[in-house]
């Protein structure tokens, strides 16, 4: 199948790419490389890339290049709350503007697999999980965004979203400011961390796993379209304070203190079912404790805090 994905040197993109080359796809990655990263230098080699340097939003070059697509995954994103309160033209444009010119331009039996947020939950209703009917109340643009660019993908139809628990693990396009990536390497360095609203819940899932949840979408496209999935591990929605607990039990002298020093921008709190998605035979690879062990053998390579999105 040919593929074209946006933003496809980032995070997930740099982890996507390799798995679907390996599984027979062609793949046509587009990036601006807004961040000078170079991470899909080790895929270069391989005949069914094209690596095409470009902006999402120029509507002539999406056009030649959604004309030999079967898939579309738009990836490209100012991603988080943070970037996209800086630059709320640029989230506006990449993050619904792009998506609605590619449901213009695309023909109805191309299909689009839409990576959104499970933070568009917004602040959850203690001990209960939010499923894919609970109602979507976003705080911040970027999850207004996110949950705005959902709608239309659903709507236009030959679509699947996937609504993606925070992320972990190494990428190529290594992040630090994920949470689970932030603290484990506060733990590693700094041996300490100071927690706000420590006893807000989420639910994490590691970037390996959105990968194959990608491409297990895209296998079971026929039964699955048309439809969201929250995709997450279901054993770990748990609160920052308790992440700070799975870290301390590998990192022995890790200190963690509370403090009314802050706030999520998303006020995200809550927990997730991912019963739905599991349903259709999909299963995570790559448990938290894993990621964490990960990871602190990638901060043994990285010391220096250049991997972010601000």
């Amino acid at each position: 199948m040919k593929i074209l994905i946006t933003g496809a040197a980032g995070y997930l993109g740099s982890i996507m790419i390799p798995r679907l080359l390996l599984e027979g796809h062609e793949i046509v990655a587009l990036d601006n490389f807004m961040y000078n990263q170079s991470s899909l230098l080790d895929v270069c080699y391989h005949p069914n890339l094209s690596i095409i340097r470009g902006d999402t939003r120029d509507k002539n070059l999406m056009t030649k290049l959604l004309k030999d697509a079967d898939a579309v995954f738009p990836l490209a994103c100012l991603t988080g709350a943070p970037l996209c309160a800086k630059d709320p033209v640029g989230a506006q444009t990449i993050l619904m503007d792009s998506v609605r010119m590619i449901l213009d331009l695309r023909s109805k039996n191309q299909i689009v697999i839409f990576p959104t947020t499970n933070s568009g939950y917004g602040v959850g209703e203690k001990g209960k999980h939010c499923t894919e009917e609970t109602p979507l109340r976003p705080i911040s643009l970027y999850g207004k965004l996110k949950v705005e660019a959902e709608q239309a993908i659903l709507e236009a139809g030959n679509g699947i979203t996937l609504r993606l628990a925070t992320a972990f693990g190494v990428s190529p396009r290594m992040r630090l400011d994920l949470l689970v990536n932030d603290f484990v390497y506060r733990a590693v360095y700094d041996r300490f961390v100071v927690l706000f609203e420590a006893h807000f819940n989420r639910n994490f899932i590691h970037v390996r796993d959105v990968a194959k949840a990608f491409s297990h979408s895209l296998n079971n496209f026929d039964k699955m379209k048309n439809q969201p999935y929250n995709v997450g591990l279901s054993d770990a929605n748990i609160s920052k304070l308790d992440l700070c607990k799975e870290i301390q039990k590998q990192v022995k002298d890790f200190y963690f203190m509370e403090a009314t020093i802050g706030e999520d921008p998303d006020k995200r709190d809550y927990i997730v079912s991912n019963e739905k998605i599991e349903k259709t035979g999909f299963k995570p690879d790559v448990s938290l404790t894993m990621g964490i062990t990960e990871l602190i053998k990638a901060y043994q390579v990285i010391k220096r805090n250049q991997y972010a999105n601000i």
